[in-house]
């Protein structure tokens, strides 16, 4: 139940790329023979396909080796060219680490970071920026804006189509990191108005090491510093050998997420409504971080946050043996932090070290969600009895 962070790459997916690693397995840039033809055929028929998935054209998909890639080429492309509007940008405090680290290295150039709050825990829109907030942040030297679509902790769903029109308005280029979003709900960059855009494969069931960049072309043209120098592929935005299989794999994936949509968030949705009504009823003390349940147009179907009172998350996490779900807490041995996104909910750091995040998938079943509620039960439980805080 940690979908969030991985997903299974479903069987038909792994179908669709068998072939392409020792059938169809030549490298898509020889161009004197047919080896090399048929995967460049591959890779032209799996880019139109994501393009169309996601209302963009062919030539507005850039391929890369994941979103953390993809985020890098955007938010660097832009702030490392010589000619560009300024030295300002936007984003938001529950960013994912992808966004805030390439941020944080510029900050400590010449660039100037603007990071918004975002709404309380105890709203039930909780996660949600202001839109009014970002417009008095843009300045006449912010370049750009960078807000995540969907959060991937606490779910949240941005009101992306609000905050472009605001950077429309003001001539400022917006890129969103909808990793979370891409495949789980209706996206379409036209209509979002978004100028960039980063996905990932491995989040909807696809393999890992490859996902893409959506840049918006036509006026006023988005010129990007390339971050991987070498071949000139992806018209010289990310030279490299593209990877063939997992680009196949990648628009099979998305492929196999739009057609299933509708039915699998209300599968999902049920699932979570079953895995919280059981969690509530047999611990207490049990709270939701992030947007309420009763606004499905602002929360992921399959995330569910929890904070487990009186517990700390990575002992809970320990105890529970073959449950997978992840800490609200970006925890390591050596760097101890707790969850930057929860505490700029502004929950105190002890329940954001007892939270834990859930992210239900496709090949997860009722079954497996009533073994997740007595497994959490049943360790919340003894752990109280062991800790003095209870």
């Amino acid at each position: 139940m940690d979908n969030h962070s991985t997903t299974r790459v479903d069987p038909l997916v792994v179908d669709t790329m068998l072939p392409f690693f020792t059938e169809t397995y030549g490298n898509p840039g020889s161009t004197s023979h047919v080896f090399g033809w048929e995967s460049k055929d591959a890779v032209d028929a799996a880019r139109e396909q994501i393009a169309t998935a996601i209302g963009a054209t062919s030539r507005e998909i850039v391929f890369t080796s994941g979103a953390t890639e993809s985020n890098n080429l955007a938010i660097r492309g832009v702030m490392e060219r010589v000619r560009r509007k300024g030295n300002h940008i936007v984003s938001v405090q529950t960013e994912h680490k992808a966004i805030l680290d390439p941020l944080s290295k510029l900050s400590r150039r010449d660039c100037e970071l603007t990071l918004l709050q975002v709404e309380s825990f105890d709203s039930q829109q909780a996660g949600l920026i202001d839109i009014q907030q970002l417009a008095e942040a843009i300045r006449e030297d912010t370049a750009l804006v960078t807000v995540m679509l969907a959060n991937n902790e606490i779910g949240v769903i941005q009101p992306l189509g609000e905050i472009a029109k605001v950077c429309r308005e003001r001539g400022v280029l917006l890129h969103s990191d909808a990793t979370q979003a891409v495949g789980k709900i209706p996206v379409d960059v036209k209509q979002l108005g978004v100028d960039m855009m980063s996905f990932s494969a491995h989040k909807i069931y696809g393999p890992k090491g490859v996902g893409a960049l959506y840049v918006r072309r036509g006026a006023p043209r988005i010129a990007l510093e390339a971050q991987i120098e070498g071949g000139g592929q992806e018209g010289g935005r990310r030279s490299g050998t593209l990877n063939v299989p997992g680009i196949v794999g990648f628009a099979k994936a998305l492929d196999l997420c739009f057609a299933e949509m509708a039915t699998e968030n209300d599968r999902l949705s049920e699932l979570r409504k079953q895995l919280y009504q059981g969690l509530t009823s047999s611990i207490e003390n049990v709270s939701l971080n992030g947007p309420n349940f009763d606004s499905p147009s602002i929360r992921l179907a399959n995330n569910l946050n929890c904070g487990f009172a009186y517990v700390d998350g990575e002992a809970l996490m320990m105890s529970m043996g073959n449950l997978a779900v992840s800490s609200g807490s970006a925890c390591t041995s050596a760097n101890p932090e707790p969850s930057h996104v929860l505490r700029a909910l502004g929950i105190s750091d002890d329940l954001v070290r007892a939270s834990l995040r859930f992210g239900l998938g496709r090949f997860n079943t009722a079954e497996e969600v009533n073994i997740a509620i007595s497994l959490v039960a049943e360790s919340v439980q003894r752990l109280r009895k062991m800790s003095s805080l209870a």
